[in-house]
């Protein structure tokens, strides 16, 4: 987690680069909000906004002479070397079984008791003092039992029971749940089992792909080239990115520093702080817990224990803009107030904001950057146009596989080492890809 959090801390200001603003603090609803009865420590409790600074004139780019600061070197026809962008099978195989693991086969009982493992068929009604209270009531709630999503007893109380039949609960919130009025609080759950199902492992078929309901989508066949689909155009976007990655990289290199522009750098520190801000307190709502749970203490002493990596993040952020801006000058590159216009409507919209003034109104002081991040954009594409990208042959399964038999025997034992080393990576790969099945199947099976 931790490693994970270290890295956020420099990835989220790449993104504010290269992406353009966002919505700060996006408003994130779960699931787990319209019941109440789930997870034991769920984090209602707002956290405080972040800090709206003003900052001087020389924060900004148009008030400084960036040729003070930095000398492009050689930025146009500057050569790098990227891995072409591909999918292997065993990513559309991982995720193939993903699904499967996620829907699995259901088969109605109606001749036993609940057990645990059983997928139920729920409704019912929360109640505190005898009035039922927000959010513990539910219709038709499917609940796996022993998934340990509801409070301790819920599920425990629901096994042995048949289908038909009414019970109530009487069960204790946690000391330490997230709502202050249920903490703590005796209350009365009143249950009804209306169906039992018993799970058993799903079969890759064309009525188990029928049944994801994806639009167009009706076999194994056209499924998997769907998931191949996704992942290619998710492993393109990461081209494209690396490709601008390894020009950045490219051009940084050659240029020549003199000097660093402390506001610019100290406005980009405060950007850096509030993105990975709003990022982790969203992760923190998601899963129910208060940022303080993931991070091991409060924000301000996790800011403050990596300042100093988080203020060189900053400092590379502003020598790029700086450089970028340089090369603008020097070509001519401009971003029209129309242009400015467009795209605020766009992000808007986006955002979900009803109107473009309600977008420069949220986004506050943070308006006289917008331009400076569509002029970064416009660069960034001037140099990955103008730049000599070769792509590398991606290192397949099955190239490493002949690799590394050619290396260790040779004839006989040279087939079954091969063998063996392809079986090794596509575990290792099956792997991977389940702990990140596509955005794409997850959506699907949320719908």
């Amino acid at each position: 987690m931790k490693k994970l959090l270290a890295m956020t801390m420099v990835l989220s200001l790449s993104a504010f680069l290269l992406a353009g603003c966002a919505k700060e603090a996006a408003e994130q609803e779960s699931a787990a909000e319209t019941d109440t009865a789930e997870t034991e420590s769920a984090a209602e409790e707002s956290q405080p906004a972040a800090e709206q600074k003003s900052y001087p004139r020389e924060a900004y780019l148009d008030g400084l002479d960036v040729d003070e600061f930095v000398e492009p070197g050689e930025y146009i026809g500057v050569e790098v070397s990227v891995e072409a962008p591909y999918v292997s099978d065993s990513q559309v195989d991982s995720a193939v079984q993903s699904a499967l693991n996620s829907h699995p086969k259901r088969t109605e009982i109606t001749n036993r008791a609940a057990a645990d493992g059983d997928l139920t068929d729920i409704s019912y009604v929360g109640k505190k003092d005898g009035v039922a209270f927000d959010g513990g009531t539910a219709d038709n709630y499917e609940l796996e039992l022993g998934s340990d999503s509801f409070i301790d007893g819920f599920e425990d109380g629901i096994i042995g029971m048949k289908t038909g039949e009414t019970k109530d609960l009487n069960l204790t919130f946690p000391e330490g749940y997230g709502n202050a009025d249920l903490a703590g609080a005796d209350v009365v759950f009143t249950v009804t089992l209306n169906k039992i199902y018993e799970l058993s492992d799903a079969e890759f078929n064309d009525e188990f792909v029928a049944g994801l309901s994806i639009d167009g989508v009706t076999t194994t066949e056209e499924y998997r080239q769907y998931l191949y689909d996704n992942y290619m155009q998710s492993a393109q976007s990461q081209y494209e990115a690396d490709v601008q990655d390894a020009v950045m990289d490219a051009v940084f290199s050659g240029a020549t520093f003199k000097k660093d522009a402390e506001d610019l750098a100290d406005r980009y520190f405060d950007r850096v702080v509030n993105n990975n801000y709003a990022y982790l307190n969203s992760m923190a709502m998601m899963y129910g817990v208060n940022l303080e749970d993931i991070l091991g203490m409060s924000w301000d002493e996790y800011v403050t224990q990596n300042e100093e990596s988080i203020r060189e993040s900053a400092n590379v952020a502003s020598r790029q803009i700086l450089l970028l801006q340089a090369i603008a000058e020097r070509e001519g590159l401009t971003v029209s107030s129309e242009e400015i216009s467009s795209n605020l409507m766009a992000q808007a919209i986006q955002n979900g904001y009803s109107s473009g003034e309600d977008y420069v109104n949220a986004l506050g002081e943070d308006i006289k950057s917008y331009g400076e991040i569509l002029i970064m954009n416009k660069v960034m594409d001037f140099l990955v146009e103008n730049a000599v990208v070769t792509q590398t042959e991606p290192e397949t399964e099955e190239a490493s596989a002949g690799e590394t038999a050619s290396e260790e025997t040779s004839g006989a034992e040279e087939e079954t080492a091969a063998e063996e080393f392809a079986s090794d990576e596509e575990t290792a790969s099956d792997e991977s890809a389940a702990e990140t099945v596509s955005a794409e199947e997850t959506a699907t099976e949320e719908e």
